[in-house]
């Protein structure tokens, strides 16, 4: 009996080795948390004809290689479309991102699912207000996960990849999607099925992730400090967006202003065209403090901004579509109402 105890000794050397082993391999290991919101990505079922079920975000990254790639933790902030996510939520969402990572140190970074019908806007909120250098990635599904042909779990798989990757630190919010990582502030959804809508028009793509790596074509630039403090912030001003068309009167813009808009964003004609008839408008509520900005409708290409140095009236966005225009507004309003000061802010983020 006693050689045979000898030989389970030697037997369980190697084997306290392994066990050792994988546990180290285990705890080096990045660890990325993952927060469901909902959208497309979060829904099952007979989805098209408006009976979809909710799939919680525990179940979602139940996916093959997952745990060759991070060690993921999840939470269920919200389960609802991306319309419902709005200022309010934006404030929630930033104080919970800034809470975890304030709170766990060794985090490699964050990813969000969200619906993609406004994930551009809440990408460039954080983008603008997140105060940390470690990555968030905001992703989402164009089918739902449980579809045949469904893009959810590799958009959720190349998110988590990208969040646990150090070279992706200092580079602000980011969208993955279609195996392409953008810039908050560039990325806009660009078609209403297809899987590669989203597109960042004449800025092009952060990086290609595909199976054999993540691909980076521009550096970081980035650091840990956000352009606006919104943590003692329980609202946002008022900003709403004003859409250009042949034969637009002053009945819009007069109805914003009566409902307490402190700014407005034309999505103006060609490069900021404005009507005869919402001109006279935009001058009124100029004159009872509103802050006005042009954007344009044709979906890419800049509206110039000036340097907040002249004393023209009118603030370009630059190549900020009208919805990021009115995102960067909002905040901006949060430190100053003065024109030339909100051009100045605007000249920065270009």
């Amino acid at each position: 009996m006693r050689p045979l105890f000898r030989g389970l000794k030697l037997l369980a050397l190697p084997l306290s080795l392994f066990l050792s082993g994988t546990a180290a391999s285990a705890q080096s290991k990045p660890q990325v948390h993952v927060i469901g919101t909902g959208g497309t990505i979060g829904s099952g079922g007979d989805y098209w004809h408006g009976n979809s079920t909710r799939i919680p975000i525990e179940q979602l990254v139940q996916i093959p290689g997952m745990e060759q790639v991070a060690t993921v933790t999840t939470e269920q902030l919200w389960n609802v479309g991306s319309s419902s996510i709005g200022p309010t939520r934006w404030l929630e969402l930033v104080r919970r991102v800034t809470r975890i990572f304030h709170d766990e140190k060794d985090l490699a970074g964050i990813v969000i699912t969200h619906g993609t019908d406004t994930m551009e806007e809440t990408a460039y909120f954080l983008d603008l207000t997140v105060p940390d250098q470690r990555p968030v990635v905001v992703t989402g599904s164009m089918r739902p996960s449980n579809m045949p042909g469904t893009d959810a779990p590799a958009n959720l798989l190349n998110a988590v990849r990208v969040a646990a990757d150090p070279n992706a630190r200092n580079r602000g919010t980011m969208v993955l999607m279609d195996d392409r990582l953008f810039a908050a502030r560039e990325v806009t959804k660009t078609n209403t099925t297809r899987l590669e809508t989203f597109q960042a028009p004449e800025r092009g793509t952060v990086a290609i992730v595909d199976p054999t790596g993540i691909f980076y074509h521009r550096p970081a630039e980035r650091g840990g400090k956000p352009q606006f403090e919104v943590s003692k912030l329980d609202s946002l001003p008022r900003v709403d967006i004003v859409y250009v068309y042949p034969g637009a009167d002053s009945v819009a813009v007069d109805a914003f202003v009566a409902a307490g808009a402190k700014g407005l964003v034309i999505a103006g004609a060609g490069r900021g065209a404005t009507t005869p008839g919402e001109r006279g408008a935009l001058e009124r509520a100029r004159e009872h403090g509103v802050v006005v900005v042009i954007s344009s409708r044709t979906g890419s290409g800049p509206v110039p901004v000036g340097d907040g140095n002249d004393d023209r009236r009118e603030i370009g966005s630059g190549d900020l579509n009208p919805q990021k225009a009115r995102v960067l507004l909002m905040l901006a309003l949060t430190r100053t109402s003065d024109p030339k000061e909100v051009a100045k802010i605007f000249q920065a983020n270009q």
